[in-house]
């Protein structure tokens, strides 16, 4: 019995311990609701906001309005909702009633005529939040500025407690430079479609507009032509270490085409040449100069191989490849290589070139070449990638420079800045260190319009960040080299220079930590950038 009377007290005791709990101590402040995110604490920084009014605060009766009813516009208004439904837990419907409340998705109207092709303004008070654009293009940018806007937690699949406050005021906003690309190379390791897919829906949220995808290489081909089936089914067969490799059909590739385009990404595909060729040299024998085909290579090394310059197999092969992938290719550019040609004459480099870039006119296609084709003759209109660096002979930068005067213009993807796949530090476990380790800040602190020096800047169509996976072969390891760095160089490619600012942009930078914490992105916490805990 005395047990049972101590049993009975210690649960009167417990009971009210936790009564007590419950209740806030008299006079306690209650929690502050957290503060809307300022319209310029986003990546890339727009070009002009002002501040100032109401926030709108997203709940049961908001609804995504598309005046008007323009396909385009209703399609990126159910990429919106399908964003944020999961989180948030509002039914968010889409209707194309006009309305003075809720998210406003307009195109065309009053306000929009100076944007351009991929600018927006964001408007947003107590009653609405409105993103309007010339281009279907601009509003889907602007639906990634509202995101940033919104708290991180909004990006996860899981139910999350709001509000889901976007502040006051009005960004009008458009790109610096009309080219703002990523490089994945599915060649040295494959990468499925749905990775591909997964890389995609990452760069868009940084209003990165092209995806080029590095198709071919020593360690493996990876697009099927009808009229080389080897090309693909044994040049694809394998990958750097000597695994299984793989290759995308026709339809694969479209697929990801149709993807990209669908959050305005232009997908620029590259087979490499005359080097970088040994995967197809290892399929078709006759593309050797010697009648004899080499073994497949899994190494790293480069430079080793080229196509046969002075036979006619190798334009009739170069003549069908860039005629199959013209017709798959909607975007206008088509990327031809030519880097690192060290088994290739200079002579025979030239002769290959002139040879090669009239090609791609005929199938309607402007070439863009690694900036060795500026050693040649570039076609009139072509596009030279530089991927020099700080060790880069004065030669070599002049030879480039010279070109951009002469006509050339340039994609900037300088190597100690702009490849992501360079390692932070020397403990990081994947990438390489040719150029240099690339921390957060060097990756940042350039100016495109400036870096190259005798380069009219008006010659600069843009930046890119290329990733080359030697030692990358899941989407762990790319997220890892591309976040952080990767929102760099897309803020560079689109933020006016006047906004350029290391020590405002880590901080910015910082609050994205825990938006990739909830959309499940692996991200090096660089320990130059003042994340918030975890």
């Amino acid at each position: 019995m005395r047990r049972r009377r101590l049993l009975f007290s210690l649960l009167l005791v417990a009971a009210a311990g936790l009564g007590t709990a419950a209740v806030p101590p008299q006079g306690a402040a209650e929690a502050a609701p957290r503060a809307a995110t300022p319209l310029d604490r986003v990546i890339p920084a727009p070009a002009s906001v002002r501040g100032g009014g109401d926030a709108y605060t997203l709940g049961d009766r908001t609804r995504i309005r598309v005046p008007g009813g323009s396909g385009e516009a209703k399609r990126i208004a159910g990429y919106l909702a399908g964003l944020l439904r999961p989180a948030t837990g509002l039914a968010l419907p889409v209707t194309t009633k006009d309305g003075r409340d809720g998210i406003v998705l307009r195109l065309g109207g009053s306000g929009t005529g100076g944007l351009g092709a991929e600018g927006y303004r964001l408007t947003s008070d107590g009653r609405a939040v409105t993103v309007s654009a010339a281009r279907p293009a601009g509003l889907f940018h602007g639906v990634q500025t509202l995101r940033q806007l919104l708290p991180a937690e909004g990006e996860g699949q899981h139910a999350a407690r709001g509000p889901w406050r976007i502040a006051g005021g009005t960004i009008a906003d458009s790109p610096r430079y009309g080219y703002r690309g990523a490089m994945l190379d599915v060649s040295r390791h494959f990468f499925t479609v749905a990775q591909v897919k997964r890389y995609i829906d990452q760069l868009a949220m940084y209003k990165i507009n092209r995806l080029h995808l590095h198709l071919s290489d020593d360690q493996g081909w990876r697009i099927a032509i009808k009229s080389w089936p080897r090309l693909a089914t044994y040049g694809g067969s394998t990958q750097v270490g000597g695994g299984r490799g793989g290759y995308y059909t026709k339809d694969d590739y479209r697929e990801i085409v149709r993807y990209a385009a669908a959050r305005y990404l232009t997908v620029v595909p590259e087979i490499d040449m005359p080097g970088h060729t040994n995967a197809a040299l290892a399929s078709y024998a006759p593309l050797n100069c010697n009648g004899q085909a080499p073994p497949l290579y899994t190494g790293t090394e480069v430079g080793f191989s080229s196509l046969c310059v002075p036979k006619q197999e190798t334009y009739d092969f170069v003549d069908d490849v860039i005629r199959e992938l013209a017709a798959l290719t909607p975007g206008r550019y088509l990327h031809i290589g030519g880097d690192e040609a060290h088994s290739t004459s200079h002579a025979d480099y030239v002769a290959f070139m002139d040879k090669v870039q009239p090609v791609v006119a005929k199938y309607g296609k402007t070439v863009i070449g690694w900036h060795q084709l500026t050693g040649a003759h570039p076609a009139e209109g072509a596009v030279a990638q530089y991927w020099g660096y700080d060790k880069t002979g004065a030669a070599e930068r002049q030879q480039v420079a010279d070109a951009a005067r002469n006509g050339t213009r340039l994609i900037l993807s300088p190597a100690d800045r702009a490849y992501l796949d360079m390692k932070y530090d020397k403990n990081t476990p994947l990438g390489l260190s040719w150029a240099g380790y690339v921390e957060a800040r060097r990756s940042y602190d350039w100016d495109p319009g400036r870096y190259l020096q005798g380069a009219p800047a008006d010659s600069v169509l843009g930046v890119e960040a290329p990733l080359w996976s030697e030692t990358l072969s899941t989407s762990a390891h790319i997220e890892y080299m591309a976040f952080p760095r990767l929102p760099g160089i897309a803020e560079l490619g689109w933020s006016p220079a006047s906004t350029h600012d290391w020590d405002d942009y880590k901080v910015r930078l910082a609050a994205q930590g825990p938006r990739w914490d909830a959309l499940g992105i692996n991200y090096y916490r660089s320990p130059e950038v003042p994340w918030p805990a975890r």
